[in-house]
């Protein structure tokens, strides 16, 4: 036998006492390296302390971010708002900027009133004007409250707005007037304050060409320059004016051609800046003058704008007439956006030519022998242009839809409409289209004191809405995307036909939504499962975006 096993047979409770002894010094052991090692238990506890010291701070943060600190507040936007203006007339012009910087849209527009401005805070004696004189004024887009309100021209004006100040002018952007007579006056866009005033050199039977054109920075003051087109007998003469002061640059020049509209701000592929016009005794040519040529001309010093050396090529040296020729009178030139630069839409009596920008090679033409409205832009299908073409008047008024791309029709219909009523317009949804809105009246008798707005969306190419029937006369109209992501909505100015004659004036704006939840439904083809509710429904969540 082994020696130990003897041994424990001799002496067991030897044995057992040793074996006693020798667990009690492994268990002493153990303890020992326990403590010697970082115990576990302090180390969760430091992880819980921290755990519970950030959770409190994050909580403490949002308390007092939430209930101490107070939100800047942002007005509720109403769905309907009216501003009236008794005995007083107004004028085509509508415009929407952030004026309050509250992330809502605000409108501008003109009226003349015989009451001077409805705060009286300025009269037209206050700027040198006699009573009635034309005030423009900046609503609130989300309730109709007057932002500020000023006189503004004498009787009338063209108005450019969003122009860029130079930076240590202490304004951001500017609207410039030119009313009638000629006078040029510069307000803040965000205030209303004046920034410069100036006498015009037009002369009283010059008549102011409408669009204004905001041109490059010609006298390098850090302001783009305005150039105004007056017309003088039967001749059109050019004035170019500083941005930032008003003084006029040069004396005034002749273009020499004879129109009173259709006349286009185009810039070129090479990035040179041209002033298009019609041309000849039937208007059936295309002349362009470049911007650096009328600087030049009306100076006598070199500018440092360009001239497109192919574009200088197809003009004729003796009367800067392009070697182009429409087959009938050319009414309007529109300016159409694409990926490799702009292309030109030249609308004329007889047709509608789509050209290349930079050669002016024809793309296509389609007949319309009686477009008299200028053409707008909208997304039929996602993401690629159509131009929306209103063809003939009275019950003969076909709105025409085609494709930007090869002049096919996308979607016609049969719509009449009779002078007076507002242009068409457009508004980009979320799905890359655009919902169209249109002004008729679909299978109703003919009435001049009635106008009604239809609404259409590609996705449902046999429905119309009938969103409003307004019987007053509509001066001007607008959609817009007064917040993003939230609503939008529609603008009417309305007043006096005759600018002799005041009455009431009103500005009204309608949130398309809540348009459409009360439209009546118009059913152009049969067939069609859904209900009349089903469709308001479903347009009624149509997102609307901004322009790209």
């Amino acid at each position: 036998m082994d020696s130990k096993d003897v041994e424990a047979e001799i002496h067991p409770l030897k044995n057992e006492e040793g074996r006693l002894q020798e667990s009690l010094g492994n268990q002493l052991k153990k303890e020992g390296h326990l403590k010697s090692a970082p115990p576990q238990s302090r180390l969760s506890r430091c992880r819980t302390v921290a755990f519970f010291l950030s959770l409190f701070t994050c909580l403490l943060v949002v308390f007092v971010i939430s209930f101490i600190i107070p939100c800047p507040d942002k007005p509720a936007s109403l769905g309907m708002w009216r501003v009236n203006y008794n005995t007083a007339v107004t004028y085509d012009f509508l415009a929407t900027e952030d004026i309050n910087r509250d992330r809502v849209q605000d409108v501008l527009f003109l009226y003349k009133n015989t009451n001077d401005s409805n705060n009286f805070s300025l009269s037209c004696a206050d700027e040198g004007f006699s009573s009635p004189c034309s005030f423009v004024a900046a609503v609130s887009g989300a309730n109709g409250t007057i932002l500020w309100e000023r006189p503004a021209a004498q009787d009338g004006a063209l108005v450019l707005c969003g122009v860029p100040r130079p930076k240590d002018s202490g304004a951001s952007s500017a609207c410039i007037l030119v009313g009638r007579p000629g006078s040029l006056i510069a307000v803040d866009l965000f205030t209303g304050e004046t920034l410069w005033k100036q006498p015009s050199s037009f002369g009283r039977n010059a008549s102011i060409l409408s669009p204004l054109l905001q041109v490059p920075d010609l006298d390098a003051d850090g302001a783009p320059d305005l150039l105004v087109l007056a017309q003088h007998d039967k001749e059109v003469n050019s004035y170019i004016y500083s941005g930032s002061t008003g003084h006029q640059i040069g004396r005034p020049a002749s273009l020499g051609v004879e129109g009173t509209r259709g006349f286009l701000l185009y810039v070129t592929g090479a990035g040179a800046h041209y002033v298009l016009l019609p041309c000849g005794a039937l208007a059936n040519s295309l002349c362009g003058h470049s911007v650096k040529g009328i600087y030049e001309k009306v100076t006598g010093r070199d500018s440092l704008l360009r001239r497109d050396p192919s574009w200088e090529d197809m003009l004729n040296a003796t009367n800067q007439r392009l070697l182009l020729h429409s087959s009938g009178a050319i009414h309007y030139l529109v300016n159409v956006p694409g990926k490799s630069g702009e292309d030109l839409l030249l609308v004329s009596s007889e047709s509608c030519v789509l050209l290349d920008g930079q050669e002016l090679a024809l793309r296509w033409t389609f007949s319309a022998p009686q477009v008299l409205r200028k053409p707008i832009f909208g997304h039929y299908k996602p993401d690629t242009l159509a131009v929306v073409i209103e063809n003939g008047t009275g019950i003969d008024r076909q709105i025409l839809l085609l494709d930007l791309s090869t002049g096919a029709v996308l979607w016609s219909q049969a719509l009449p409409g009779f002078p007076g009523y507002p242009q068409s317009a457009s508004l980009p949804t979320a799905d890359h289209r655009s919902a169209f809105f249109f002004w008729g009246l679909y299978e109703q008798e003919p009435r001049d004191t009635q106008h009604s707005l239809y609404m259409f969306h590609p996705t449902l190419p046999g429905i119309l809405l009938e969103l409003a029937n307004i019987s007053a006369n509509i001066v001007a109209f607008q959609v817009a995307l007064f917040e993003p992501g939230r609503h939008a909505a529609c603008v009417f100015l309305t007043g006096p036909s005759s600018p002799d004659v005041p009455g009431l004036v009103s500005m009204a704006k309608h949130k398309i939504k809540d348009l459409v939840l009360s439209s009546r439904v118009v059913r152009l083809t049969e067939g069609g499962h859904d209900s009349d509710q089903a469709i308001r429904d479903r347009l009624s969540h149509l997102r609307y975006r901004s322009e790209a």
